[in-house]
Order: C-alpha cells, then structure tokens, then sequence
C-alpha cells in the first residue's frame, strides 16, 4: 500500500495536470450543477458553504457500505462536510446540513488517508468530495507522492456535472453514486433541484463510460466499477420506479444497490410521508420491478425497524457496524 506502482504514478501525473484546471473553476465556482459563480477562492460562499479549503468530519473504517467496498476490514472513509443537496431526510444531516467539520490542511488530510491504509482498509473512499474536490485531490496527491496505492472510491449523491467527472478519468478507480430520484417532481418535493434527473443520468453515464459497466474485483474487494445506489422513499414508489427505469436505460449490468435503510431524521419526523420508514409491500415493489427488467447484480437489504441515522458527536458514529 505505500509502493509506487505504475498506477500510482499515472494517477500523480494526472493529479498534477487536473488539480490546477479543477482549482481555477472556484474562481467562479462551476463544480457542480447549482453553478453558484462566485469567487470561493477570495473567501465567497454559495450553496454548500465552504471556502477553497477542506472541511472533514470524520476518518475512520467504515463496515456499512456494500461488501465489495466494506470487505471485511472496512472502506478508508473520509466524511466530508456539506452535500450540493442537502435532503432533508439525509441519514448523515450532522455533516451535509449542519456541516459538522474542522478545516483540515493538505498534509494533516493526506495523513488520514494514509493512517487509514495503515490500519488495513481495502480503499480510500470520499464522501460527497465535489464541493472540495480541488482541496481534497491535493491531499490525495500528497499521499500517492508518499506511496499510497489503494483504490479511490467516489461516493456522491449524483447531483454531478458531467464534465467535472470527466476530469476524475484516470483519479477514480469505483465509483458509488446515488440516484435519488426518477421524476422532477419527486426532486422538487424531497428540496432538490427539478433537473436532478438530467444531471444524474449525463454524470453515471460518464462514471460508466470510465469504469466499464461490470465491476471487478479481486478477493472480493472493488478494485474498478460502479455501483448505483438509490434509496426507497415511503409513500415515494413511483419515484423509484421512475428511478430504476432510467437506471435501466443506462445500463442492466452495472450493478444497482436498492436500499430499505430509510430513517427518519428530526427534520422530517411530522412529515406525512417521510416520518415513517419503508414497509415491505413498497421495497419488494421495487426490486420486482428491477428484476423484471433484468438487472444482472443487485444488492438488497432487509426491511426492519433497525435505526442506522449515524451519531457523529460520538467516536464512533456508527454504533451497530
């Protein structure tokens, strides 16, 4: 994990030819879809808040991803704080709504990723980076120049801009994108922009054309690929219907994480639909619907009553890993 392999040094060549291109679009900040346009390089904020630096909330190993990124000693997760979205019903709300985080510098952050390696995770992996990408990318650099060689897992919520993610081509080796929603009025209605939809299909389709439609692994363990994760809403199934057809017309074969792990949060608690979680009858509907229309590699989960909103002002956020 601390060789500088052929794939290290091609990543750190095209780290030193993106970073600059990705910093200079803060003058203007362009980074993803809400184009804000203001000058985050001269202490401006638009949407997600943040400066020209990074913010983490959390570095730790994480078991609660899909088995081909958890594996059995973890993903090398580094929680960042702020989303581009912001659901209201975000299971991580500490950190994407109320941006729990200290800013931390290039070095500090590439000493996280490499104490993650050292304590054996199977990958880096970045939660919701885009708001940050150019702050976080140069940590990263930092750490591929003292050796780390494990694969970089992208984990956003697919409210992307397609010709950021082609900047990523050769820096990403899995990509964990969700699609939330199918249907414009269904974003419209759960405070997402009406052109979710558009933007997730255009940035997978660029996720998919750069990893290929089947993900490899070796002992189990992603090391290239993409995995499609969406969400089933209560009271919310046309929309992941709605979802998993546009799925389909990308493609059958990468692989599609249907989730039932749906829990309320504070902020939704009183609402009629989103105060409860999902029954059975509405996530059985949907993986029907995805296995009707001959999807290759599903992940499912079980329907319970379990409570998996994560407590970040605990050491360890995640208390039934």
């Amino acid at each position: 994990m601390f060789e500088q392999t052929a794939n290290t040094r091609s990543r750190v060549e095209t780290l030193r030819t993106r970073i600059p291109v990705l910093r200079e679009m803060l003058r203007e900040c362009t980074l993803c879809p809400r184009e804000c346009r203001i000058d985050r390089l001269d202490g401006q904020t638009g949407f997600c808040g943040l400066g020209a630096g990074a913010v983490l909330a959390r570095a730790l190993p994480h078991f609660g991803e899909e088995p081909p990124i958890s594996g059995t000693a973890g993903a090398g997760t580094l929680f960042l704080s702020s989303c581009n979205l912001r659901c209201p019903f975000c299971q991580n709300y500490r950190i994407s709504r109320e941006r729990v985080g200290e800013p931390i510098d290039r070095e500090t952050l590439a000493g996280r990723m490499l104490e993650l390696a050292l304590k054996g995770c199977h990958n880096i992996e970045l939660v919701t980076p885009t708001p940050q990408l150019p702050a976080v990318l140069e940590a990263l650099l930092a750490a591929c120049d003292w050796g780390l060689n494990l694969p970089l897992v992208y984990n956003c919520g697919g409210y992307e801009e397609a010709d950021v993610i082609a900047l990523l081509d050769g820096i990403v080796d899995v990509w964990l994108p969700d699609f939330k929603y199918g249907n414009e009025e269904d974003a419209l209605a759960c405070s997402a922009p009406a052109d979710y939809p558009e933007h997730a299909l255009a940035s997978i389709g660029e996720m998919i054309r750069q990893a290929g439609e089947r993900l490899r692994t070796a002992g189990g363990i992603a090391r290239r690929g993409v995995i499609i994760r969406h969400l089933v809403l209560p009271g919310r199934v046309q929309n992941s219907l709605d979802a998993v057809r546009l799925i389909s017309e990308l493609s059958k074969k990468v692989p599609l994480s249907l989730m039932a792990q749906y829990t309320p949060t504070p902020a939704v608690a009183v609402d009629p639909l989103l105060g409860r979680r999902v029954t059975r009858e509405e996530y059985e509907t949907v993986v029907d619907l995805a296995l009707d229309l001959g999807f290759e590699n599903l992940f499912i989960q079980d329907v319970d009553e379990q409570n998996l909103v994560p407590d970040f002002d605990r050491e360890e956020p995640f208390t039934w890993e």
